[in-house]
């Protein structure tokens, strides 16, 4: 069955597109949530306009996402976490800490965009991969440093021994 789409719908088209989908997936799932309207001449004509809106609004985002990539890669991430004498950290840092990282340095990074193939379990540089998009991504390190103890904690340790 053709659709034309009235949003972007991912790994299916933009808004817009017309396309091809099976009857039952048009029918139960895109027609009733307003995502998507029955092709015919009528409906291409009218939504038109706001395809060529969301065209241009398509392309200035993703010249910003290059500039962005051009100013994040190589950058670094330094991130201090908790580990014991052997350099394994009691927990591991997360997609979410390193864009959080990110953040505080001033990049426009979104905690979606960071990718890890594992939780980070070690103390060490290790290279991160952030895909904005399927043909835009960046190479970061991330920098795992052991949490400074307090004196005081340090104290009662000693003291416990």
């Amino acid at each position: 069955m053709k659709v034309l789409l009235c949003e972007d719908i991912d790994k299916l088209g933009w808004l817009g597109d017309v396309v091809e989908v099976k009857t039952g997936y048009a029918r139960n799932y895109l027609i009733p949530q307003g995502l998507a309207k029955v092709a015919n001449e009528a409906s291409i004509r009218a939504i038109a306009e706001e395809k060529a809106k969301r065209a241009e609004q398509r392309r200035l985002e993703g010249k910003r996402l290059e500039e962005a990539v051009k100013a994040i890669e190589g950058a670094e991430a330094v991130v201090a976490a908790k580990a014991n004498e052997l350099g394994h950290l009691f927990g591991s840092v997360t997609e979410r800490l390193i864009a959080a990282n990110l953040r505080a340095q001033g990049f426009e990074v979104r905690d979606e965009v960071v990718q890890l193939p594992e939780h980070i379990k070690q103390i060490g540089t290790h290279p991160v991969t952030l895909r904005f998009r399927d043909d835009l991504t960046a190479t970061i390190n991330v920098v795992v440093v052991p949490e400074q103890q307090d004196e005081t904690e340090a104290q009662a340790e000693t003291e416990a021994s």
